[in-house]
């Protein structure tokens, strides 16, 4: 029977004819580290029970439309520590954020300037940019993936007995100069979903649940690498406690009134409404 001090050694050793050299590296840090995390906090049968516990209530919340897993990774800051690792942009490129736990369904393809708002309720806004190189040069055809809350807070998935499917949701192809545009709804804060184990988690530890309001955004062009990223309403509740931690401050973006008739109806949106330009800028490969 192994003793306190010779049982990591004794995992690790077995670890050693692991046929990737990655994944033995993975797997031999987890090893230590959770040790150590167990010797550190000595680490009680009944706390280990629980957890065991916990994530186990974490899988089982898991469905086709919701990844409890990836709440509980961005609640807990990793998946922004993973994105930031990773992040090898260059000054003047867009920089990414967490994919978020709601990119779970194919967005619908849609012609440039479609309404992404099925619903109605929220107020009329105006998304537009350019989808560029580093050097600025623009990129036609490149492919920008949206997917946002409703004017509620609630993504299509979360309702899906009130929403269409694809609501707040659109994958739009780039213009010959790089540019897109699309109508939506100004996004709200909301909160994520507590309805789970995450939930339960952040009530333990007394810290709300709300994301400031944001669009996400994938972008992609051939030979080029692509980012992932959210544009954050200025002005915003919760800018600066997200629960997730994914706002950087270049991604905040204003989302200017605009009271024009002549406007409106060049978009075909109803006046006054919100226009907000954020331009997509990416590394290539």
């Amino acid at each position: 029977m192994a003793d306190d001090p010779t049982v990591t050694d004794e995992v690790v050793a077995a670890l050693r004819d692991t046929g990737d050299p990655r994944l033995q590296e993975l797997l031999t840090g987890l090893v230590r580290h959770l040790h150590a995390f167990a010797r550190e906090t000595r680490l009680t049968q009944e706390e280990w029970e629980r957890a065991i516990g916990f994530l186990t209530a974490t899988g089982q919340m898991c469905t086709d439309t919701r990844q409890e897993f990836i709440l509980l990774s961005d609640v807990l800051g990793l998946s922004m520590l993973v994105e930031t690792i990773n992040d090898r942009h260059s000054p003047g490129t867009t920089e990414s954020t967490v994919l978020g736990p709601f990119h779970m369904t194919e967005s619908p393809v849609r012609e440039l300037g479609a309404d992404i708002d099925l619903v109605g309720g929220g107020e009329a806004c105006v998304v537009s940019g350019q989808v560029l190189s580093r050097d600025g040069t623009p990129l036609p055809g490149a492919v920008v993936d949206v997917w946002q809350a409703d004017g509620n807070g609630f993504y299509d998935v979360q309702q899906p007995d009130v929403q269409p499917a694809g609501n707040g949701r659109g994958l739009f192809t780039a213009d010959g100069e790089g540019r897109f545009w699309f109508r939506t709804c100004v996004p709200s804060p909301y909160p994520i979903p507590t309805d789970g184990p995450v939930g339960g988690l952040l009530r333990a530890t007394g810290r709300h649940p709300y994301r400031p309001a944001h669009i996400h955004f994938i972008a992609s062009a051939a030979g080029h690498t692509p980012v992932t990223t959210h544009i954050f309403v200025a002005g915003s509740d919760y800018l600066d406690s997200d629960a997730v931690f994914a706002v950087k401050p270049g991604l905040v973006t204003d989302f200017a009134p605009v009271d024009d008739p002549s406007a409106a109806g060049e978009f075909g949106v109803a006046n006054p409404f919100r226009q907000a330009r954020f331009d997509l800028v990416l590394e290539p490969s």
